[in-house]
């Protein structure tokens, strides 16, 4: 099969959606690849370790997509990039399309197959392709509003940790999952006064049992969350709907009796926001005020700490990646109930039950495409 990899274009996003080593597998496998010239730097793996590795080296965008059947993104495609998608293109990459109406209709009328990192999902209802990903999104969060929380950037002036003789900042994590989890883990280490929220008594359960009593965990509700917001110097939202648009469950109510100064950090964002008044930002331009409160709502978080994520990242999908090239994605979902949860897209249909219902469109089921195919 002929896979393509682009560079990707989005503010700050740093990442590739291939190493030298996954390069080398599907290559070895007999399959051809194309990277885009430079598509690596921003990971800091140069063109050499591309084609050391079996590749060629696209000049361009447009030769680099032109290339390849299968292609692999780390982001979902920007405007700039809708007119480059084929319908003869799989497409494998994050995509949150329950959140983008403009990214939908440009996979829709290119008739693309398009499979979503983020709704691969398990039998179990484990997300493995998210999971990496909000792992690192989740330790950002807390580096990130201890960072915004300094007077310097119009924050409340909290060290999180406090010191000797003076209180911990308040850490308040809306969401047990991977990143709420790993959210904690960097709070607590932090030294801050750390409380969890969840629906989900389990997940409570656990958390209360690692950390033994260091953090404080309540069953959520609008009434703790607005209770517990009230005393945070940084909110953490980490709520996610597999494949839907993310709840909003911090709503003006609560920020009305936020402390100015404050810092809220949306995980969710990719998704929509779980914050009422949460509108994606860049890392050129990461916060927006709302009524002397500091919201931090960058969409592609893990974009800059590459060197990590890169390769987190593509550990996870290298082996369905392998499957899709080895098979042709047919057969490689037929074969792995997971992946076709994955489909979200294919011949100018939506094929993903929350993007059909967020945007009132059509659905065709991935189970009735797969039984024709």
């Amino acid at each position: 099969m002929r896979i393509a990899v682009p560079r990707e274009i989005k503010n700050n996003e740093n990442r590739v959606a291939l190493t030298p080593a996954g390069v080398h597998e599907l290559v070895k496998a007999g399959h051809d690849v194309t990277v885009e010239n430079d598509a690596g730097l921003g990971s800091a793996i140069p063109n050499e370790e591309y084609t050391d590795a079996g590749a060629r080296i696209g000049a361009d965008a447009d030769a680099t997509w032109e290339a390849g059947e299968l292609v692999l993104k780390v982001k979902e495609p920007i405007e700039a990039e809708y007119h480059r998608i084929k319908s003869h293109h799989t497409l494998f990459t994050y995509l949150h399309l329950a959140a983008s109406r403009p990214c939908t209709d440009a996979l829709v009328e290119s008739g693309a197959t398009a499979i979503a990192y983020e709704t691969v999902r398990t039998a179990g209802g484990a997300l493995p392709l998210l999971v990496p990903m909000s792992e690192v999104a989740g330790r950002l969060s807390v580096q990130a509003g201890a960072y915004h929380l300094q007077r310097s950037e119009g924050g409340r002036g909290t060290l999180l940790g406090g010191v000797p003789g003076t209180p911990a900042g308040r850490v308040v994590i809306i969401g047990a999952g991977v990143s709420g989890m790993n959210a904690a883990a960097i709070a607590v280490g932090m030294g801050a006064d750390v409380t969890l929220l969840d629906l989900d008594k389990n997940k409570l359960r656990a958390a209360d049992d690692l950390y033994r009593g260091r953090i404080r965990t309540v069953v959520s509700n609008s009434f703790e969350v607005k209770r517990f917001a009230a005393e945070a110097d940084l909110l953490v939202g980490a709520v996610l709907v597999p494949g839907a648009r993310a709840p909003k469950v911090v709503t003006q109510e609560v920020l009305d009796v936020m402390k100015p100064g404050a810092v809220l950090v949306d995980i969710a964002i990719d998704q929509g926001g779980c914050f009422e008044h949460s509108r994606p930002t860049t890392h050129d331009d990461p916060t927006f005020t709302v009524d002397d409160k500091i919201f931090y709502c960058v969409a592609n978080m893990p974009g800059t700490v590459p060197g990590t994520s890169t390769h987190a990242l593509t550990s996870a999908t290298l082996p369905y990646v392998m499957k899709i090239a080895g098979r042709g994605w047919v057969e490689a979902l037929k074969s792995d109930a997971a992946l076709a949860e994955g489909l979200n897209t294919y011949q100018g249909q939506v094929t993903n039950g929350p993007v059909a219902e967020a945007f009132g469109l059509p659905l065709l089921p991935v189970e009735d495409i797969l039984a024709k195919a």
